[in-house]
């Protein structure tokens, strides 16, 4: 424990003076107790239990009193809080494939109704962004607790051009990045492994921020996406990734063309186990809901230094008033 006001626990000086004065008080009473006795006008028998008690309830004022004076200091402690807490990355694939009807109304628009519900879900403590990606990948807003500003930011996405997995998961950790008050990360054209490489977190770490996947999986554009992947591994970052469509596939008009396009389960699948995360397949609107339901954010236990001066105000009060009923009770006065 520490203190916001040290310099406020030098009154805890006046406790021993305190005590000496209730001596002096004591002596003094004993001394005319003694006179009065020898008059024969009481009966001195002050011992045993009643002798006791007398002390009982100034020795909750000076415990009242010492609490209180610890409380003016401002204690403050770290104390472990369960709250939903943390970052996610909801990255949408928004390539022309998206458009396929094979998940109805479109793998795009299951996406964005099922994202919606997801986002009304949870509390302000979580902090949600949404990233795009076709042949590259950019935040359509960085995390925040603003739920409309996510919705709109939903609502926006349309099915564009190709695919790139990578970029879609390295957009995400730049998100993160942003979210959290960081410099973005810094990406060469042929690579997504940063100009700086990180040191990976200790192994098994798991930080407080995810990433969700919605895709067909179709990756068309470099760079690697497992190298992506196990960046994100190296952060303690989970992606759970999401597999819209199915592995049938549909054909898809695009520009005059008829495009076969199908989900590609084993590369959203690897991405997931290299980063701890999940697989999950949505071959439904009402699947994908489910899929949301799954996912969630985690609960964690978060270490937080709070001050404890009203605890101890109480406190002090409560064994202030014990002292005076006890001595309202017995001896129908308050010391």
């Amino acid at each position: 424990m520490s203190f916001a006001w040290p310099a406020s626990l030098i009154s805890l000086a006046s406790i021993p003076l305190l005590i000496l004065l209730y001596r002096r008080l004591l002596q003094r009473r004993r001394r005319i107790v003694a006179s009065y006795a020898e008059l024969g006008l009481v009966d001195q028998a002050g011992s045993g239990m009643s002798g006791i008690r007398r002390h009982v309830p100034p020795a909750f004022f000076l415990l009242g009193l010492t609490v209180l004076m610890i409380g003016t200091a401002r204690p403050q402690m770290t104390v472990q809080l369960p709250r939903q807490v943390g970052t996610i990355v909801l990255a949408f694939d928004v390539s022309g494939s998206m458009a396929a009807e094979d998940v109805e109304p479109t793998r795009m628009e299951a996406a964005k109704v099922a994202a919606r519900e997801f986002v009304a879900q949870q509390p302000p403590s979580v902090q949600i962004g949404v990233v795009a990606f076709s042949d590259s990948g950019f935040a359509v807003q960085v995390p925040t607790g603003d739920q409309e500003a996510v919705l709109g930011a939903i609502n926006r996405l349309i099915p564009q051009l190709g695919t790139s997995l990578a970029n879609g998961i390295n957009a995400s950790l730049n998100a993160i990045e942003v979210g959290q008050g960081n410099p973005p990360l810094e990406y060469s054209n042929l690579t997504p492994v940063p100009t700086l490489p990180p040191t990976p977190v200790p192994e098994g770490f798991l930080a407080p921020a995810a990433i969700v996947l919605l895709s067909d999986g179709e990756n068309n554009e470099d760079p690697n996406p497992l190298a992506a992947a196990q960046l994100a591994a190296d952060r303690g970052i989970r992606i759970y990734t999401v597999g819209l469509g199915s592995t049938a596939g549909t054909t898809l008009e695009m520009e005059g063309f008829a495009v076969h396009t199908q989900l590609d389960e084993e590369t959203l699948k690897r991405i997931a186990s290299m980063t701890g995360g999940a697989y999950y397949s949505a071959d439904d609107q009402e699947q994908l809901k489910n899929v949301y339901g799954d996912l969630g954010s985690r609960l964690i236990i978060k270490p937080e230094r709070t001050e404890a001066t009203s605890i101890f105000a109480v406190a002090g009060v409560l064994i202030l008033f014990m002292g005076g009923a006890l001595s309202l009770v017995w001896f129908s006065r308050v010391p």
